[in-house]
Protein backbone atom coordinates (compact mmCIF):
# COMPACT_ATOMS: atom_id res chain seq x y z
CA UNK A 1 0.00 0.00 0.00
CA UNK A 2 0.92 3.14 -0.81
CA UNK A 3 0.65 6.83 1.00
CA UNK A 4 1.81 9.70 -1.21
CA UNK A 5 2.20 13.08 0.65
CA UNK A 6 2.80 16.91 -1.00
CA UNK A 7 4.62 19.31 1.48
CA UNK A 8 5.93 23.00 1.07
CA UNK A 9 9.00 23.45 3.15
CA UNK A 10 7.18 25.17 5.84
CA UNK A 11 4.03 22.55 6.04
CA UNK A 12 7.26 19.39 5.73
CA UNK A 13 8.63 20.67 8.97
CA UNK A 14 5.31 20.50 11.06
CA UNK A 15 3.54 17.47 8.61
CA UNK A 16 6.44 15.45 8.89
CA UNK A 17 6.56 15.86 12.77
CA UNK A 18 2.37 14.91 12.85
CA UNK A 19 2.80 12.13 10.93
CA UNK A 20 6.09 10.12 11.45
CA UNK A 21 4.18 7.57 13.39
CA UNK A 22 1.06 6.58 11.75
CA UNK A 23 3.39 6.67 8.22
CA UNK A 24 5.33 3.54 9.43
CA UNK A 25 1.83 1.93 10.02
CA UNK A 26 1.07 2.13 6.15
CA UNK A 27 3.90 1.70 4.33
CA UNK A 28 7.22 -0.50 5.19
CA UNK A 29 9.32 2.00 2.85
CA UNK A 30 8.98 5.44 2.89
CA UNK A 31 11.01 7.40 0.08
CA UNK A 32 11.19 11.59 0.36
CA UNK A 33 11.56 12.94 -3.63
CA UNK A 34 12.94 16.35 -2.86
CA UNK A 35 12.32 19.36 -5.36
CA UNK A 36 14.51 21.97 -6.33
CA UNK A 37 11.51 23.90 -5.17
CA UNK A 38 7.82 22.69 -4.43
CA UNK A 39 5.78 24.72 -7.10
CA UNK A 40 8.02 23.98 -10.43
CA UNK A 41 6.24 21.98 -13.05
CA UNK A 42 8.95 19.57 -14.34
CA UNK A 43 9.21 18.58 -10.58
CA UNK A 44 5.74 18.01 -9.66
CA UNK A 45 5.61 16.15 -13.19
CA UNK A 46 8.73 13.80 -11.33
CA UNK A 47 6.63 13.78 -8.21
CA UNK A 48 3.48 11.95 -10.55
CA UNK A 49 6.40 9.47 -11.55
CA UNK A 50 7.44 8.49 -8.20
CA UNK A 51 3.91 7.89 -7.15
CA UNK A 52 3.35 5.88 -10.64
CA UNK A 53 6.59 4.19 -9.25
CA UNK A 54 5.17 3.60 -5.62
CA UNK A 55 1.89 1.98 -6.95
CA UNK A 56 3.78 -0.29 -9.00
CA UNK A 57 6.07 -1.36 -6.22
CA UNK A 58 3.57 -1.78 -3.72
CA UNK A 59 4.86 -0.84 -0.38
CA UNK A 60 6.12 2.47 -1.03
CA UNK A 61 5.12 5.88 0.51
CA UNK A 62 6.45 8.59 -1.60
CA UNK A 63 6.92 11.89 0.46
CA UNK A 64 6.98 15.13 -2.08
CA UNK A 65 8.43 17.91 -0.78
CA UNK A 66 10.91 20.65 -1.11
CA UNK A 67 11.45 24.32 -0.47
CA UNK A 68 9.31 26.87 -1.93
CA UNK A 69 12.13 28.89 -3.70
CA UNK A 70 15.16 26.49 -5.41
CA UNK A 71 17.78 27.58 -2.65
CA UNK A 72 20.47 25.37 -1.23
CA UNK A 73 19.29 26.41 2.23
CA UNK A 74 16.14 25.64 2.00
CA UNK A 75 16.85 22.25 0.87
CA UNK A 76 18.87 21.60 3.97
CA UNK A 77 16.57 22.24 5.97
CA UNK A 78 14.21 19.90 4.17
CA UNK A 79 16.88 17.24 4.61
CA UNK A 80 17.49 17.85 7.83
CA UNK A 81 13.69 17.16 8.81
CA UNK A 82 13.28 14.15 6.70
CA UNK A 83 16.97 12.59 8.61
CA UNK A 84 15.00 13.65 12.36
CA UNK A 85 12.03 11.99 10.64
CA UNK A 86 13.79 8.24 9.48
CA UNK A 87 12.55 7.69 5.95
CA UNK A 88 14.10 5.14 4.10
CA UNK A 89 15.57 6.86 1.14
CA UNK A 90 15.97 10.27 -0.04
CA UNK A 91 15.93 11.05 -3.92
CA UNK A 92 16.73 14.91 -5.03
CA UNK A 93 17.85 17.28 -7.71
CA UNK A 94 20.19 19.10 -5.75
CA UNK A 95 20.53 23.20 -5.84
CA UNK A 96 23.72 23.20 -4.84
CA UNK A 97 26.22 20.13 -5.85
CA UNK A 98 28.63 20.47 -2.69
CA UNK A 99 26.22 22.63 -0.35
CA UNK A 100 23.96 19.39 0.30
CA UNK A 101 26.88 17.43 1.06
CA UNK A 102 26.99 17.22 4.94
CA UNK A 103 23.09 16.88 5.19
CA UNK A 104 23.14 14.19 3.06
CA UNK A 105 26.36 12.47 4.73
CA UNK A 106 24.45 12.68 7.85
CA UNK A 107 21.91 10.86 6.27
CA UNK A 108 24.01 7.97 4.48
CA UNK A 109 25.19 8.18 8.62
CA UNK A 110 21.81 6.71 9.94
CA UNK A 111 21.60 4.37 7.66
CA UNK A 112 19.32 7.06 4.49
CA UNK A 113 19.78 5.98 0.73
CA UNK A 114 20.84 8.69 -1.65
CA UNK A 115 20.01 8.68 -4.94
CA UNK A 116 20.30 12.15 -6.59
CA UNK A 117 18.36 13.00 -10.03
CA UNK A 118 18.48 15.63 -12.30
CA UNK A 119 21.03 17.98 -10.66
CA UNK A 120 23.55 15.92 -9.03
CA UNK A 121 24.79 16.10 -5.27
CA UNK A 122 28.47 15.91 -5.39
CA UNK A 123 29.53 11.92 -5.27
CA UNK A 124 30.59 12.25 -1.63
CA UNK A 125 26.81 13.27 -0.83
CA UNK A 126 25.07 10.40 -2.80
CA UNK A 127 25.02 7.01 -3.82
CA UNK A 128 23.77 7.02 -7.63
CA UNK A 129 23.07 10.22 -9.65
CA UNK A 130 20.04 9.68 -11.84
CA UNK A 131 21.45 12.26 -15.65
CA UNK A 132 18.18 12.36 -17.44
CA UNK A 133 20.26 11.93 -20.39
CA UNK A 134 23.61 12.23 -21.94
CA UNK A 135 25.34 14.89 -21.03
CA UNK A 136 27.15 15.49 -24.08
CA UNK A 137 23.74 14.88 -26.37
CA UNK A 138 22.00 17.68 -24.12
CA UNK A 139 24.72 20.48 -24.83
CA UNK A 140 24.60 19.45 -28.51
CA UNK A 141 21.06 19.42 -28.76
CA UNK A 142 20.28 23.08 -27.01
CA UNK A 143 22.89 24.52 -29.44
CA UNK A 144 21.23 22.89 -32.42
CA UNK A 145 17.57 23.42 -31.79
CA UNK A 146 18.73 26.95 -31.48
CA UNK A 147 20.49 27.08 -34.85
CA UNK A 148 17.80 25.17 -36.36
CA UNK A 149 16.00 27.98 -37.08
CA UNK A 150 18.56 30.80 -38.26
CA UNK A 151 18.34 32.57 -41.01
CA UNK A 152 20.42 30.81 -43.52
CA UNK A 153 21.94 28.95 -40.62
CA UNK A 154 23.45 32.22 -38.91
CA UNK A 155 22.61 34.80 -35.93
CA UNK A 156 23.24 35.33 -32.65
CA UNK A 157 22.11 33.43 -29.74
CA UNK A 158 22.45 33.60 -26.14
CA UNK A 159 22.19 31.20 -23.58
CA UNK A 160 19.39 31.71 -20.10
CA UNK A 161 20.16 29.01 -17.69
CA UNK A 162 19.13 28.33 -14.16
CA UNK A 163 21.48 28.90 -10.74
CA UNK A 164 25.24 29.50 -11.94
CA UNK A 165 25.73 26.62 -9.08
CA UNK A 166 23.36 23.94 -10.79
CA UNK A 167 25.27 20.91 -11.82
CA UNK A 168 23.40 19.67 -14.50
CA UNK A 169 22.96 23.09 -16.42
CA UNK A 170 26.43 24.18 -15.74
CA UNK A 171 27.80 20.47 -17.60
CA UNK A 172 25.26 21.17 -20.35
CA UNK A 173 26.95 24.39 -21.37
CA UNK A 174 29.88 23.55 -20.78
CA UNK A 175 28.81 20.34 -23.29
CA UNK A 176 27.38 22.81 -25.48
CA UNK A 177 30.74 24.50 -25.98
CA UNK A 178 32.51 21.13 -27.36
CA UNK A 179 29.79 21.55 -30.70
CA UNK A 180 29.96 25.12 -31.62
CA UNK A 181 32.34 24.40 -34.77
CA UNK A 182 29.99 22.03 -35.68
CA UNK A 183 27.56 25.51 -36.30
CA UNK A 184 29.69 27.79 -37.82
CA UNK A 185 27.04 30.27 -38.72
CA UNK A 186 26.38 30.72 -34.87
CA UNK A 187 27.74 33.20 -32.37
CA UNK A 188 27.06 32.50 -28.73
CA UNK A 189 26.53 36.47 -27.10
CA UNK A 190 25.80 35.91 -24.10
CA UNK A 191 25.13 33.54 -20.76
CA UNK A 192 22.68 34.81 -18.06
CA UNK A 193 21.13 33.32 -15.10
CA UNK A 194 17.45 33.36 -13.86
CA UNK A 195 18.18 31.21 -10.72
CA UNK A 196 14.76 29.19 -11.82
CA UNK A 197 12.61 31.98 -10.47
CA UNK A 198 10.16 33.23 -13.29
CA UNK A 199 10.70 36.98 -12.52
CA UNK A 200 14.07 37.08 -12.33
CA UNK A 201 14.58 34.92 -15.75
CA UNK A 202 11.75 37.17 -17.47
CA UNK A 203 14.19 40.46 -16.16
CA UNK A 204 17.09 38.56 -17.86
CA UNK A 205 15.46 37.78 -20.77
CA UNK A 206 14.28 41.51 -21.36
CA UNK A 207 18.16 42.28 -20.74
CA UNK A 208 19.48 40.25 -23.55
CA UNK A 209 16.59 41.83 -26.24
CA UNK A 210 17.92 45.37 -25.09
CA UNK A 211 21.60 44.49 -25.30
CA UNK A 212 21.66 42.81 -28.41
CA UNK A 213 19.57 44.24 -30.82
CA UNK A 214 20.25 41.48 -33.20
CA UNK A 215 19.63 38.41 -31.40
CA UNK A 216 18.03 35.94 -33.35
CA UNK A 217 17.42 33.03 -30.50
CA UNK A 218 17.51 32.50 -26.60
CA UNK A 219 18.38 28.90 -25.87
CA UNK A 220 17.15 27.99 -22.17
CA UNK A 221 18.21 24.68 -20.73
CA UNK A 222 15.44 25.17 -17.84
CA UNK A 223 12.18 24.67 -17.59
CA UNK A 224 11.58 28.02 -16.08
CA UNK A 225 14.00 30.08 -18.55
CA UNK A 226 11.90 29.30 -21.25
CA UNK A 227 8.78 30.17 -20.42
CA UNK A 228 9.61 33.61 -19.08
CA UNK A 229 11.90 33.70 -22.34
CA UNK A 230 9.12 33.03 -24.38
CA UNK A 231 6.69 35.42 -22.73
CA UNK A 232 9.57 38.47 -22.93
CA UNK A 233 10.07 37.55 -26.82
CA UNK A 234 5.82 37.62 -27.20
CA UNK A 235 5.61 40.92 -25.15
CA UNK A 236 8.25 42.27 -26.41
CA UNK A 237 6.88 41.69 -29.86
CA UNK A 238 9.43 39.53 -31.31
CA UNK A 239 7.55 37.19 -32.38
CA UNK A 240 9.79 35.63 -35.78
CA UNK A 241 12.57 37.75 -35.26
CA UNK A 242 13.57 36.10 -31.53
CA UNK A 243 13.30 31.98 -31.60
CA UNK A 244 13.12 30.75 -28.22
CA UNK A 245 13.98 27.29 -27.32
CA UNK A 246 15.97 24.87 -24.89
CA UNK A 247 14.09 22.89 -22.54
CA UNK A 248 10.96 23.13 -21.19
CA UNK A 249 7.96 20.73 -20.11
CA UNK A 250 4.93 20.83 -23.24
CA UNK A 251 1.88 21.78 -20.58
CA UNK A 252 4.02 24.97 -19.92
CA UNK A 253 5.19 25.57 -23.92
CA UNK A 254 2.05 24.74 -26.14
CA UNK A 255 0.66 28.42 -25.73
CA UNK A 256 4.22 29.53 -27.01
CA UNK A 257 5.13 26.79 -29.73
CA UNK A 258 0.95 28.30 -30.95
CA UNK A 259 2.33 31.63 -30.79
CA UNK A 260 5.44 30.91 -33.11
CA UNK A 261 7.57 32.27 -29.96
CA UNK A 262 8.84 28.75 -29.82
CA UNK A 263 9.82 26.72 -33.39
CA UNK A 264 10.81 23.73 -31.04
CA UNK A 265 12.51 22.60 -27.81
CA UNK A 266 13.20 19.20 -25.87
CA UNK A 267 13.47 17.76 -22.58
CA UNK A 268 13.11 14.09 -21.60
CA UNK A 269 9.96 12.99 -19.61
CA UNK A 270 10.32 14.28 -16.58
CA UNK A 271 7.37 11.40 -15.35
CA UNK A 272 9.79 8.67 -16.34
CA UNK A 273 12.96 10.52 -14.53
CA UNK A 274 11.26 10.44 -11.15
CA UNK A 275 9.65 7.50 -12.03
CA UNK A 276 13.57 5.85 -12.70
CA UNK A 277 15.03 7.53 -9.44
CA UNK A 278 12.09 6.03 -7.16
CA UNK A 279 13.41 2.22 -8.72
CA UNK A 280 16.50 2.88 -7.93
CA UNK A 281 16.17 4.01 -4.65
CA UNK A 282 13.97 0.89 -4.31
CA UNK A 283 16.37 -1.31 -5.50
CA UNK A 284 19.18 -0.01 -3.44
CA UNK A 285 16.93 -0.34 -0.11
CA UNK A 286 15.90 -3.76 -0.89
CA UNK A 287 19.53 -4.99 -1.66
CA UNK A 288 18.75 -6.26 -5.07
CA UNK A 289 21.77 -4.07 -6.29
CA UNK A 290 24.83 -2.07 -4.77
CA UNK A 291 26.20 1.30 -5.93
CA UNK A 292 28.94 0.40 -7.18
CA UNK A 293 30.55 1.33 -11.18
CA UNK A 294 29.42 -1.58 -13.62
CA UNK A 295 26.47 -2.22 -11.46
CA UNK A 296 22.95 -2.76 -13.71
CA UNK A 297 20.07 -1.51 -11.91
CA UNK A 298 16.53 -2.23 -13.61
CA UNK A 299 14.35 1.00 -13.56
CA UNK A 300 11.04 -0.78 -14.58
CA UNK A 301 9.24 0.18 -17.47
CA UNK A 302 11.80 2.41 -18.70
CA UNK A 303 15.06 -0.24 -19.10
CA UNK A 304 18.06 -0.85 -17.28
CA UNK A 305 20.90 1.69 -16.44
CA UNK A 306 24.57 0.69 -15.71
CA UNK A 307 26.61 3.18 -13.61
CA UNK A 308 29.93 4.71 -14.45
CA UNK A 309 33.02 5.12 -12.65
CA UNK A 310 31.05 7.70 -10.57
CA UNK A 311 28.29 5.79 -9.87
CA UNK A 312 26.05 8.00 -12.70
CA UNK A 313 24.02 6.81 -15.72
CA UNK A 314 22.02 8.03 -18.42
CA UNK A 315 18.26 7.51 -18.39
CA UNK A 316 17.63 8.29 -21.82
CA UNK A 317 17.72 10.76 -25.11
CA UNK A 318 15.67 13.84 -25.05
CA UNK A 319 12.73 14.55 -27.45
CA UNK A 320 11.94 17.39 -29.59
CA UNK A 321 8.37 19.09 -29.55
CA UNK A 322 6.89 21.05 -32.15
CA UNK A 323 3.98 22.18 -33.61
CA UNK A 324 3.40 18.46 -34.99
CA UNK A 325 3.00 16.75 -32.02
CA UNK A 326 2.84 19.85 -29.28
CA UNK A 327 -0.85 18.81 -28.23
CA UNK A 328 -0.27 15.47 -28.25
CA UNK A 329 2.09 15.45 -24.79
CA UNK A 330 0.59 19.02 -23.50
CA UNK A 331 -2.04 17.38 -21.78
CA UNK A 332 0.25 14.71 -20.34
CA UNK A 333 3.37 16.71 -18.42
Amino acid sequence: MKLIRTLGLGAAVAALALTATTAVSFAQTRIAVVAKDIGNGFFVAAGKGAEEAAEELGDVEIIFTGPTEPTAEGQIEVINTLVAQQVDAIVISANDPDALVPSLQKAQQRGITVVSFDSGVAPEGRDVQLDPSSIDLIGKTIVKLAADHLPNGEGKIAFLSGTATATNQNAWLAAAKEHYDEFPGVEVVATVYGDDLFDKSYREAQGLISSYPDLAAISAPTSVGIVAAAQAVEDAGLIGKINVTGLGLPSEMAAHVKSGASQSFAIWNPIDLGYSATMIAYHLLKGDVTAEPGAEIPIGRVGTITLDDNNSAAMSDPFTYDASNIDDFSSIF
